[in-house]
């Protein structure tokens, strides 16, 4: 594959994760509008709606790798994920922007996001990174559950926003020992 489809369709068991669209605002609003699932984040107020709308709805759309989650069950939006810092040259991406309704939370759902994106990533990418703000605890031990090793902290821009982060890895040798 000489190019990455950076907004694939992805059929999980439970989950179909396919490309955000302009209609999608109001229910993945209506998922993100939960304080609790910023508080751990360097970027809290992304409950609002005019800072979800600048921060993540928006640079989603223009970046053009967001997917919405959406549980196969319910036939609902029940978040986001997206692939960015797409690297041709190095064949390494990165997997972030992710937030799922807190009904989904400590079960199978996020082990699912992740594995459909990274199966889909690693049949390009030789290297997947995860940067996560380096106090969301949440977050981190998330991406550790599955396999994911700390490679390093750094200082990371986000929306113009300079942020402690921590910086994930998966690369494609080691992929048999990601537990999703």
């Amino acid at each position: 594959m000489t190019e990455f489809d950076s907004q694939p369709t992805l059929l999980g068991h439970t989950l179909l994760l396919r490309p955000l669209r302009e209609d999608d605002f109001d229910a993945l609003f209506a998922t993100a509008s939960d304080p609790l699932i910023w508080a751990q984040h360097p970027s809290p107020l992304r409950h609002q709606q005019a800072v979800f709308d600048a921060e993540i709805f928006r640079p989603g759309l223009k970046s053009g790798g967001a997917l919405v989650v959406i549980d196969r069950a319910l036939n609902k939006v029940i978040g986001s994920s997206r692939y960015y810092d797409i690297d041709p040259a190095q064949h390494e991406l990165a997997i972030g922007y992710t937030f799922l309704d807190r009904s989904h939370w400590g079960g199978q759902t996020n082990g699912e996001v992740k594995r459909l994106m990274l199966d889909h990533a690693l049949g390009w990418a030789q290297k997947v990174w995860f940067h996560i703000g380096a106090n969301n605890i949440r977050s981190r031990k998330a991406i550790e559950k599955i396999g994911a090793k700390l490679s390093h902290m750094a200082t990371r821009a986000g929306n113009g926003v300079a942020m402690e982060s921590a910086y994930y890895l998966i690369e494609r040798d080691a992929s048999a020992s990601i537990r999703l």
